[in-house]
């Protein structure tokens, strides 16, 4: 008996590590996968000959610094810098205002019980059922008679307005902290300000995190908005930008595209541990 028991343990382990080693085959090669394209846009940013038809095979035969040296000295035409500054203001104020917003309704809509709470969550879960490029039209009506079309005022106006209609996952977050918290709060005397700004903004600071980043990353790599809304050149964001170089240009749009994901790739090795924290909390409860 104590011989069938062994080999019954030694075939769970032996079970066990197949499949952990199936696991581990499967993730690399998901990862491979993904990987490559990434590999092949860096590789190609380097390209000596700068054309996308000059590359024969995966990836160039000639490497060289001159893409990186162009895409900031020669702006005649293609002005990255101006773009660059354009996306960067556009996301900081983005984070700013969407963050504030985000954070401000799901926090009401949590915290409070009044009487359309049930209507106005419905009412947005069903608006953000529907795909955003379905009102751009509409979009670009309403701005044309605001008179703010190529403005990037206007874009980031547009971006902080909608951004609210994601709250849920904010939400799920506040309906996590006991209400017993806020019970004794108010038997101290505190009100609804100060139990905002002492109890709940501290122990919300890994959702914070994660509304702050994902809203400075939105814009930081939308096409459709600038492209819509913003017709001057020098108004133009990155990502607009990008696409108007030629084929014969390429390695310009590469190193632009690798330039461009450094400071998001960054930002999110940093606040990662936020992230998980705070999508894992909004999860617990809706």
């Amino acid at each position: 008996m104590r011989r069938t028991f062994n080999n019954l343990s030694t075939n769970k382990q032996v079970k066990k590590v197949l499949s952990a080693v199936f696991i581990y085959c499967i993730l690399i090669i998901v990862s491979a996968i993904f990987f490559f394209p990434c590999l092949w846009l860096i590789l190609s940013s380097f390209s000596k000959t700068g054309s996308l038809y000059d590359i024969e095979g995966f990836f160039p035969k000639e490497f060289s610094f001159d893409s990186f040296i162009k895409l900031f000295t020669d702006t005649s035409q293609y002005n990255y810098p101006m773009w660059l500054l354009n996306t960067l203001i556009i996301a900081i104020f983005n984070c700013i205002f969407s963050t504030l917003l985000v954070i401000g309704t799901a926090y009401t809509i949590s915290y409070f019980q009044f009487k359309s709470r049930k209507g106005l969550m419905k009412g947005a879960l069903i608006l953000s059922m529907f795909p955003s490029f379905m009102g751009m039209t509409v979009i670009y009506i309403l701005m044309t008679q605001f008179n703010i079309v190529n403005n990037i005022w206007g874009l980031i106006l547009i971006y902080s307005c909608t951004a609210p209609l994601g709250y849920l996952v904010q939400k799920g977050f506040f309906d996590t902290i006991p209400q017993s918290i806020y019970e004794a709060a108010k038997i101290d005397g505190a009100t609804n300000a100060r139990i905002f700004s002492t109890i709940t903004l501290p122990l919300a600071k890994p959702i914070i995190v994660y509304t702050a980043l994902t809203s400075f990353a939105w814009p930081w790599s939308d096409f459709i908005l600038p492209k819509l809304l913003l017709i001057d050149k020098n108004n133009w964001t990155v990502a607009v930008g990008l696409m108007q170089l030629q084929q014969n240009e390429f390695s310009r749009f590469a190193a632009g595209s690798v330039f461009i994901a450094i400071p998001i790739v960054v930002l999110y090795f940093f606040l990662v541990k936020y992230m998980v924290n705070g999508m894992t909390a909004g999860a617990v409860k809706g």
